[in-house]
């Protein structure tokens, strides 16, 4: 197949490039670099089967010749990005989906995108299925990404029953591994990062909020099998296997050796309580779950972030919440 990756210079969709590229498929990946790293698929540069656009998908997108399915990745997906680059988020998630899937009609070609847990918002049912709904603030801070992934499900949606495109949307849940941007913001590389320099791990909040962390290589292969699979609805990916913030915080001392402890911050605005995958039909239709443990997927992520110099950890403003937190 010849297969077009939106974001595909970004955390997950560098990964998906790999996974699709040792399938023995041919590669596209297009990004507009806002949030991803050419770094990411510098180790592709040069391969026949491998082609990097650079290009903001929000306008018209153009590709030569066939192409069998269309990956939409693109997407800042971070909370600090929220307010710094609103516009861009609901523009890459309605007109930039919009384009992606007016390719994908053009080209007969199949149609993925990548939603997101967030849907659910600060949810009232534990543990997510993909029949509920959702509880989310339309008009709050994380309003710009939550409600942008909606609307992108519902064009999705309204592309396969009026057009006929072969379409997949794939809800991802907190996932973490090598290629995060340090200053990302969001847990994993928020604690890694503080462990690194000896600080205190910043909790928002009392800790006691939970989280279900997916490595991404396990994320890839859920994506990859619903690619393939003859799915049209939503189908949540991601690792059941829930914690509480404080719990994983130290469980990062741990590893780390930080003797520096935790300290805590007010939670920033709509943040969920809970979140947590319900992956019953990820199971049945794709005979999919996660296989890397907690603790080896950490060990991995905390020895590439380990292995960066000292001017790719410093090089970049370390982001937090701050600004985003409830005053």
């Amino acid at each position: 197949m010849r297969i077009l990756v939106t974001g595909g210079a970004g955390f997950i969709g560098s990964h998906l490039c790999d996974r699709l590229l040792a399938e023995g498929h041919s590669v596209i990946a297009m990004d507009n670099l806002i949030t991803g790293n050419t770094d990411n698929i510098a180790h592709l540069n040069g391969r026949p089967d491998f082609e990097f656009i650079k290009h903001d998908v929000t306008k018209y997108i153009y590709i030569a010749g066939p192409l069998h399915a269309v990956l939409h990745l693109a997407s800042p997906a971070s909370p600090v990005d929220f307010p710094k680059i609103p516009i861009p988020i609901m523009k890459v998630n309605s007109v930039g989906a919009l384009n992606a899937l007016g390719l994908a009609l053009a080209k007969g070609a199949r149609f993925l995108i990548a939603s997101t847990s967030e849907v659910y918002g600060d949810p009232l049912v534990h543990p997510q299925p993909e029949s509920y709904w959702g509880n989310v603030n339309p008009i709050g801070p994380r309003g710009v990404y939550d409600e942008a992934k909606r609307f992108a499900e519902a064009l999705t949606m309204a592309y396969n029953f009026h057009h006929g495109v072969e379409t997949r949307i794939v809800r991802i849940f907190n996932t973490y591994g090598p290629r995060m941007r340090i200053n990302d913001g969001r847990v994993v590389p928020n604690f890694i990062f503080q462990a690194l320099h000896g600080q205190p791990l910043t909790i928002y909040g009392d800790g006691a909020q939970t989280r279900s962390f997916c490595y991404v290589s396990d994320l890839v292969d859920g994506l990859v099998r619903l690619l393939h699979s003859s799915e049209p609805d939503p189908t949540n990916i991601g690792n059941p296997a829930e914690m509480t913030i404080l719990q994983f915080a130290q469980a990062i001392n741990e590893l780390t050796g930080n003797p520096s402890g935790i300290v805590f911050k007010p939670l920033p605005v709509d943040d969920p309580k809970q979140r947590q995958p319900d992956i019953t039909l990820a199971k049945k239709l794709l005979k999919w779950q996660p296989k890397v443990s907690r603790a080896e997927g950490l060990k991995i992520t905390y020895d590439y972030f380990k292995s960066l110099t000292p001017a790719e950890l410093h090089e970049k403003d370390h982001n937090t919440f701050e600004g985003y937190v409830r005053k």
